[in-house]
């Protein structure tokens, strides 16, 4: 994994768990939620349920926490309904002999910035629900999150090794003949 690659994920990953994890939900892409019984969302979810348990807050912070969480909420659904009206778009534009590249450009450069300023909102809730924990509350948060960077990584490796077997087993046929 790319050094730029590296510190992006684990971007994520310290906004998402350090402030609540909600920044992970908000910044999915559009369609990408597995919301079934064993899917991604409803794990998060429960992640989510379980660290809002462990830390116990008094009613100030929850306050903020459901601030967060309603915050992260709307924004995912914003950022579906960007991504849906752009699919849209370019569902139009099909039915035309030339596409408009530079419409279409255009179109995609503000659903970015659209959703780059509804990740920002989301980041902004959960980081103010985090600078009101206490130290106690804060280790929880770090403990939760350096799990998940260590789940995260496992995956990613999995995932290298399955995909590097895989090539090397496409290629094995053609080097044999």
């Amino acid at each position: 994994m790319s050094t730029k690659k590296m510190s992006r994920v684990l971007a994520v990953a310290a906004t998402a768990l350090a402030i609540g994890a909600g920044a992970a939900y908000a910044a999915q892409p559009a369609g990408h939620e597995h919301s079934g019984p064993g899917g991604w969302h409803g794990h998060f979810m429960k992640e989510l349920t379980q660290l809002h348990d462990q830390l116990k807050l008094n009613a100030d912070q929850e306050k903020l926490w459901q601030n967060a969480l309603d915050t992260m909420k709307q924004n995912h659904e914003a950022m579906r309904a960007n991504h849906k009206q752009a699919h849209d778009q370019f569902k139009a534009a099909q039915q035309q002999p030339i596409l408009d590249l530079n419409a279409m450009a255009a179109t995609h450069q503000q659903i970015e910035q659209k959703d780059a300023q509804l990740r920002q909102q989301t980041t902004d809730a959960w980081l103010k629900f985090y600078n009101g924990l206490n130290d106690q509350q804060k280790t929880t948060v770090s403990t939760a999150l350096k799990q998940r960077v260590a789940r995260m990584e496992q995956r990613h490796e999995k995932m290298r090794e399955r995909w590097e077997h895989h090539q090397g087993a496409a290629s094995a046929p053609a080097a044999n003949q």
